[in-house]
This record gives structure tokens, sequence and C-alpha cells, in this order.
């Protein structure tokens, strides 16, 4: 039977010491003994280990932070996504209480507020509470008034255990022990309400040596900031570009914050009625598959609308030592100069999504823009350097350690609708005929450990037989065994990094967002609140063309 309990938790600093043991149940493996295991995986480790040989049989599960490391034990077999669900949970409980991003000196300077978290959001071992809005209702943090007077001596302004009256007053009014909605405040109040939605999504797609997708993915989430009073009842419309038919076939395997009413988006799909957490939270996610599942022909690269494309081209030159990446880059996406004379994709077009400051506007006027181009080409382990980076935007560069070259190019030469060229020389492992040619005038004894002077290096005889020179067919022979030499040092795939603000790869567009003054409570007359929408792509690595 598959348990869903967490039995312990364990901390670590950048330095692998341990400053947080937490066990909820049972007698799992100590911090002592898991961590040496952990460590000897080799980098990068998985999130989910089975260490065979402690005692009990444990399943470690584990979470890096930047200077943090989290781990969690468990003796009897768990739900991996409901282990690491809770730590992301944790991690951004903490981050909310004690500050991002994350130190180990803020939960050691804390540790009362952190003893407080784990003992609400886990009751021995089962999870309960880890919504941060409702944990500030039940988690006493002391304000910095109270740690002055406590470092001197004074009492401070907290309140007592319990209050005046004991337990009584409290059963009797069940608002005192806790918030109605559990993920939201009470007494929410503000003096400018405001809300916000950004739309992110990050790309994934793969392209075949002939330019054809393979895949294309985009992966969204729509975070939603509320800083309104009271408790709003609020209902998010998104549209996409085939309509309300379509947004069931477009919104794949979507998520939900759970202040979501499901039956609302079944019945209307599109429509997200919710009340939604104070600050800033993850309101869903979704998948988009930005390739047509049934006509194959359509597969083309035109339809996916993407802002930039590359193609690579290898074993170029008289030896074949040479090799070209293109980056093309769409005018759609190019400075408001390059696009004057263009039409704007309409509304109907896929990738349509223009950003918005404020509902109910006509929209931002200004072209959705190519940021933080980056080109990653990782090279075979056997090319020694690469040499001759010319590139007609940008600059590029080679680390040898990593065996990559990265070709960056600016904003502002990115603005500029077209194509950008990089052209570079591949250097191999030095063969026997380039070690004839490096002749330095030294002979070293390997028998005696020690480097003889070549006198005859020094020294211009004309008796001494001059090397004849190669016919054209042996030095074509040696160029064609170069070329077959160099194959194996071209690059096997480039992929592409970027932003674009204002654009969405789906289509999908925000149509409104209301305030249901029907159903919300203690919002105040006439309150207006202020609505903005932002949308971001992103692509981390993710456009990859195969060569």
């Amino acid at each position: 039977m598959i348990s869903s309990a967490i039995e312990a938790l364990y901390i670590f600093n950048q330095h692998n010491e341990s400053i947080l043991e937490h066990v909820y149940r049972s007698r799992p493996a100590s911090a002592r003994t898991v961590l040496p295991l952990y460590l000897a995986h080799a980098v990068p480790r998985p999130s989910v280990i089975y260490l065979s040989n402690t005692n009990p049989q444990t399943t470690l599960f584990s979470l890096v932070q930047p200077n943090l490391l989290f781990l969690v034990p468990a003796s009897s077999d768990t739900e991996p996504l409901f282990v690491l669900e809770f730590l992301h949970r944790l991690v951004d409980v903490l981050e909310d209480f004690l500050g991002a991003p994350l130190l180990a000196s803020r939960i050691e300077g804390s540790y009362d507020v952190v003893a407080q978290l784990l003992g609400e959001m886990c009751d021995a071992g089962s999870v309960c509470n880890t919504e941060p809005n409702a944990l500030r209702d039940v988690v006493d943090v002391p304000r910095w008034v109270d740690k002055l007077l406590g470092g001197v001596g004074l009492p401070g302004s907290s309140p007592a255990i319990l209050p005046s009256g004991g337990l009584r007053p409290q059963l009797a009014n069940p608002a005192a022990s806790g918030p109605a909605i559990p993920w939201r405040r009470s007494n929410v109040r503000y003096t400018s309400n405001e809300l916000y939605v950004d739309i992110v999504e990050t790309l994934s797609v793969t392209l075949a040596p002939s330019g054809r997708p393979l895949a294309a993915f985009a992966n969204g989430s729509i975070a939603f900031t509320s800083k309104i009073s009271g408790v709003p009842d609020l209902l998010l419309v998104l549209s996409v570009p085939g309509g309300k038919q379509a947004i069931e076939k477009v919104f794949e395997l979507p998520v939900f914050h759970p202040c979501v009413r499901l039956a609302r988006w079944r019945e209307r799909p599109g429509e997200l009625s919710f009340v939604p957490p104070d600050g800033k939270f993850m309101l869903a996610g979704y998948e988009v598959n930005l390739l047509p599942s049934k006509d194959l022909n359509s597969r083309t690269i035109k339809n996916l609308n993407l802002p930039a494309t590359i193609e690579v081209l290898t074993s170029l030159g008289p030896t074949g030592s040479d090799f070209e990446v293109r980056l093309l880059i769409s005018a759609l996406f190019a400075g408001p100069a390059s696009v004057s004379s263009l039409s704007r994709p309409g509304p109907a077009s896929r990738g349509s999504g223009r950003s918005t400051p404020f509902f109910g506007g006509g929209g931002s006027s200004s072209v959705p823009l190519l940021q933080d181009v980056v080109i990653s080409i990782p090279m075979p382990e056997a090319v020694r350097n690469i040499t001759d980076l010319r590139a007609s935007r940008g600059e590029a560069q080679f680390t040898p350690t990593d065996n990559i070259v990265e070709w960056h190019i600016s904003t502002k030469a990115a603005s500029a609708a077209g194509s950008a060229i990089l052209r570079c020389t591949v250097v191999g492992p030095l063969s026997d005929d380039d070690e004839e040619n490096l002749g330095t005038g030294f002979r070293f004894d390997a028998a005696n450990g020690e480097y003889d002077e070549k006198e005859d290096a020094y020294q211009s005889s004309t008796t001494e037989p001059v090397a004849p020179i190669p016919t054209k067919e042996q030095q074509e022979q040696k160029d064609s065994r170069k070329v077959h030499t160099n194959a194996a040092l071209m690059p096997s795939s480039a992929s592409v990094s970027f932003s674009v603000k204002g654009w969405l790869a789906s289509g999908i567009k925000v149509d409104s967002l209301n305030v249901d003054l029907r159903k919300s409570r203690g919002l105040g007359e006439g309150v207006k609140p202020v609505k903005g929408v932002k949308y971001l792509t992103v692509s981390k690595k993710g456009l990859e063309t195969r060569c």
C-alpha cells in the first residue's frame, strides 16, 4: 500500500552542514546517514534515489535550492509527486514568511517561526495546511519591535498564549480559529485595489535537419496578483484564436489553484471563477501542442510563427573544418523601423497576443520585440579549439571547459529583421601530418627525461633534400581525409534562448476580468480596482535544431 505521509525533513546549507532536522513519525534514517549516500551520486543527481544499503531501506527525495538542500527520507512506498510537491510548497511558504531568496542564515535566525510552520503544514506526517495566507492566521511571527524589546530583556507586545476568558470564546466563535476560506486571510484591507494577470509561456520546439518541426509545445502558467480589500469574487475570461470551441483543444492538461471553481470551467471552458488568495499566486497552468495532430502536411515552420529559427550548415570549406549557423529573425518581431510597412497579425492567427496595460483599452501599439537572444552550440569532446569566430551580429565565444560556443546578440542587434550568420573553424586533435609540421628544434628523450637540442634545426644546408611538392591528386586525397576526419568534429545540434514581451506562442488572450459585486463581501462601495495583463514568451534553449 502506498503511503501519503512525510516521515522526516532535513535541511542542509551550502557547505552540506545540517541546519534543521525535523522528524514527524517512525524512525527514518538519520541525516548523517543519508547525506553521504546522496552526495555519492554523480551530478546531476535525481530527485528520487533508492538507498538499498540503509536500515531500513530508504527512498530519498531531494530538492536543490540555491545554497540549500532539502532531503526527505521514506522507509515505505510513498507517492513521489506527493513528497516533491510538499517540498516545493514548503520552499514557497518559507520564502513568503522569511523573505526571498531563502538563505540558511534566515532559517537559523527564525527557528521559532520555522518550527511553527513545519507543525502546521504537516501534523504527525500528514500534510494538512500549505496555504501561506491561512498559515499567517495561525503562526505567530514576532515583529521587529518585539525582537528589539526581547533583546534588552523587556516584555514585548505579543499576546498571551491563551486569550482572556480561556478557550470558550474561541469555541463559541468558529471564525476566531481560522479564516472561512483557507487560502485567503481574513480582514484584508488595501487603500489602492489592484488586480494583475501575468501569462508566461515556455517554448519547447525541436526541428529536424530539413527544418520540419518534430515537436512543438508551449508550457504556460497564469500568475495572478490580488491586492484588493475584503473577499472579492472574480471572473477571468480567456480566449484563443479558434474561438470557444477550440479552448478545450488548446488547453491540454490544465491544472488549477484550489480557489478555481472547476464546475464553471467544465460548463463554460475559458471562464475562471474564483475567490483569489491575497498577494501573488499561481492561478493555473497548461500545456499547448503547437502542431496540428491530424494534418501532417501542415506541420511547417511557417505555421508555428516563431520569432526566430536557426539553420546549421556543417563540413564547409576545402577541408570541411568550417560550420555556419544562420539565425532567421521574423519581421513581425523586429523593431518599429523594420515593421512599419508590414501588417500586424490579426486576432485570428496563432501567436497574436499583445500586452495590454489596462483592461478595456485598445492594447499596446508597440510590436513584440525579441530580446536576450543567445545561440548555444555544443561541440564534441574531440574539438581542441574553435578559431575564426566571425559573427555578422553580436559576439561569439568558445568555452573549452564546457565545449560549447555561445553567440550573444543584443536587443538592438536583434531588432532588425533578416538573417544573422556565425561562421567558425574547428580545430581537432593533432594528426601525424600536423606533428611533423610542428618542428621545434627539440627532441624529448623519454628514457632520460630530458630534451635534446637538434643542431641540424638551426643550420641551413643546401645538400639536404627538399620535400617534394605534392601533386594535385595527392593534395585532393589529403583534403578528402581531412574532410572525413573533420566530419566527426561538427556540431550535432544548436539551440536558441530568447524572450518576447507582449506575445504568446499559443495565441491565448485575456478578454476580461470582472468583479462580481453581488458575491463579493467587504469590497466597499464605488471601488474600481486597477487591472492589468502582461504576456511573456521564454525559450531557455527550448528551440533546438538537429543537424
